[in-house]
């Protein structure tokens, strides 16, 4: 009987061993790596669907942030939404900065950029809305000083987050990664389970672990009063690239969705 127990109980274990590889497989691509189809942009001061200075371009299946056709920065913060919200998911994206920072941005978004995930539409956007409402997993760069300077951090435009059982209401909170210097290509994960859990994954070690993402805070500027309800828990949006002053290239952005419990 113990033998019978004990077979059935590693046939369980490899039959939800054998699901979760199938599972992986689902992966969908965000990016056709021909061309911004099924994405829109969104840059502070311009319309929704103005791409302002060609900021987000195609090139070598890859999706570039550039500024060569600015005259200043402006605050021109921008970002590239995908089309369809998301909420439970697996997110892959790999980055690297390159090139050099547009001076007249402001200093901290040197070597600054990020994804933007349950984040509104662009629709609901004022035309002069710096942010969208939304929760950041925040990319930096190592500014060679030999600092120590994390990557996969959270940012909260319009947002707070709990952490060990704690509402916190810091803007930014700093992930574990170690520091990554020059143009080199990151890995960058995102794991989220509606509004219930978030993981931040660089390099496949998780720097970073909240809950109950949810509207609050300060920041954001420029929106509808009505899109602002604080205290209402995030169980969906939308993912958006982000545009900052520093250029950065964004390649294999693929997601598959994860299971509801």
């Amino acid at each position: 009987m113990r033998f019978l127990i004990l077979s059935f109980a590693i046939l369980i274990f490899w039959s939800c061993l054998s699901s979760t590889k199938v599972n992986n497989h689902n992966w969908k691509q965000l990016f056709n790596g021909r061309d911004l189809d099924g994405w829109v942009v969104k840059i502070n001061g311009h319309e929704t669907g103005e791409n302002f200075g060609n900021t987000f371009r195609v090139k070598d299946k890859i999706i570039s942030v550039r500024y060569d056709q600015y005259d200043t920065f402006n605050d021109r913060f921008g970002h590239l939404y995908y089309k369809t919200p998301f909420s439970y998911y697996h997110l892959v994206i790999e980055y690297r900065f390159v090139g050099e920072f547009f001076k007249s941005a402001p200093e901290y978004a040197r070597l600054n950029s990020g994804v933007m995930f349950h984040s509104q539409d662009p629709a609901t956007m004022l035309k002069d809305q710096n942010w969208p409402i939304s929760v950041e997993m925040q990319f930096l760069g190592g500014l060679g000083d030999g600092k120590e300077r994390t990557t996969g951090n959270m940012c909260s435009p319009g947002t707070n987050v709990v952490i060990n059982g704690k509402l916190d209401t810091r803007h930014c909170i700093n992930s574990t990664s170690r520091t990554y210097e020059g143009e080199q290509w990151v890995r960058a994960e995102l794991m989220v389970w509606g509004d219930s859990l978030v993981k931040h994954i660089i390099n496949g070690d998780t720097v970073l672990q909240y809950s109950k993402p949810q509207i609050g805070g300060n920041v954001v500027a420029g929106y509808r009063p009505e899109m602002k309800k604080d205290g209402m828990l995030l169980k969906e949006g939308l993912i958006a690239l982000q545009s900052e002053g520093q250029p950065i290239d964004f390649r294999k952005l693929e997601i598959r969705e994860l299971r509801r419990p």
